[in-house]
């Protein structure tokens, strides 16, 4: 079983080494509020989406932003050229669940609430439209 468990791995990073993209974990917002800007650029021209994300007044397109330029560099970085205009798009991002830190707030008469401080993961795959 272990053999087989290890070419799958073996499979899966060899299809990693075709495709570009970034990954971003433990960004400290909830992943409920990193899915509604998620949603706004999914699809976009990467151009178009820096545009949204620069303008928009969530939090969380800032870091959304950041994975995004992260991912056009990575893709220039394996195919040794510029990013030329209308050529990228994201061709899927999705936003995972992370881990959840547990905290105790003081209530009236000696209880205690419960925070739960969410987290998320954040991957961004670019390409071009004749990848897909």
């Amino acid at each position: 079983m272990g053999a087989r468990k290890r070419l799958a791995a073996e499979k899966r990073k060899e299809a990693l080494k075709t495709q570009y993209f970034a990954k971003l974990q433990n960004v400290p917002s909830s992943p409920r509020k990193m899915r509604y800007v998620v949603d706004m650029v999914r699809g976009m021209e990467v151009n178009r989406a820096l545009g949204t994300l620069k303008f928009s007044k969530k939090a969380a397109s800032e870091v959304l932003e950041k994975l995004l330029r992260s991912a056009i560099a990575n893709w220039e970085q394996k195919n040794d050229r510029k990013a030329e205009d209308g050529e990228l798009y994201i061709t899927k991002i999705f936003v995972d669940e992370g881990v959840t830190l547990k905290r105790m707030r003081p209530a009236p008469q000696g209880r205690g609430y419960r925070i739960r401080k969410r987290s998320n993961h954040v991957t961004l795959f670019v390409g071009t439209k004749t990848n897909d």
